[in-house]
Order: C-alpha cells, then structure tokens, then sequence
C-alpha cells in the first residue's frame, strides 16, 4: 500500500449516491485513474440519511409504531447496500476491487467526518449541477466537501 507523508497509507474515496451524476464520478475515477488505483486502495462510500420521521408521526395520529420505523430504517440501509453492490460490479468491470462503507447521518458531514477517520488523500464526488440560487437554499454536497474535506476534492461534473 503507498504511503503517504507520517507513514499514513494513501487511499482515494469516491462518495456516490444513487443518481446518474454520482455513478459518472466512479465511472470518471475507473477510466482516468485507473493507474493510480493499483497503488492507491478505493473506497466506495454512501450514507444513508437521517429520516424524518415527523411524516410517520402525523400519518399515525401520534407516534409511529415501532415496527414501522425499523421498516423504514430496514429498507433504507438495503438500499445502501444495493448501492455499493452495484458499484462494486462497475469497479469489477475495469479489474479494480473496492472497499464499500455505509455510514447513517448528514451526507457531507458523514462523508467529511469519513475522510478524516479513513485518512483519505482524494475525495471524489459528482456533481448534480445545480444553480447558484438551488444551492443557496438546498446546499450541496459537493460545495461543502469542497471546503471541509481535509484533503483535495475532485469534483466530477458529467
């Protein structure tokens, strides 16, 4: 494994959800840093976000059963996992094996928080393209990455 400066192992990152622009930006890491990959170990990483459940609350007239929020939570982390499973057959596709991480909670603090912890060296995110005046309102992902991650972040636009 390569090492990167203080004897920390260098890995890459790349986070992914489940829309088009996210699988663009493993496809983008798969075909042009492919060199790179034999060397550096990748991870593929999602999280599952936290679920409101003040919907469940309302629909049941006070709080939600139990059972139902574990069927909700349930559904969630099979369908990260579904997720990262299909990642791992693109990565297959160009020879590369990957190490797949869910985390539950806040997409980018989850994913900045994950590039800590995991000593990433390259974080590698798409990005969905939206305006200044969505992002100003709805916040992005990538943007936040971009100025919290503590290593570089390659941005992927499709």
């Amino acid at each position: 494994m390569a090492e990167g400066g203080g004897g920390k192992p260098k890995r890459m990152m790349v986070a992914i959800d489940e829309s088009e622009c996210s699988r663009h930006a493993l496809e983008w890491v798969l075909a042009n840093l492919r060199e790179s990959l034999s060397s550096l170990p990748l991870i593929i990483f999602t999280v599952q976000p936290l679920t409101d459940f003040a919907y469940l609350t309302a629909a049941s007239l006070g709080s939600p059963p139990m059972e139902l929020i574990q069927s909700v939570q349930q559904q969630q982390k099979q369908a990260s996992l579904a997720l990262l499973e299909k990642a791992t057959e693109i990565c297959a596709q160009y020879g590369v094996v990957a190490e797949t991480i869910t985390e539950v909670g806040d997409p980018k603090e989850a994913i900045c928080e994950a590039v800590k912890k995991l000593n990433v060296n390259l974080l590698v995110v798409g990005s969905h393209g939206k305006g200044a005046l969505q992002r100003a309102f709805l916040g992005s992902v990538s943007n936040y990455c971009v100025h919290h991650a503590k290593c570089p972040v390659l941005v992927a636009k499709k």
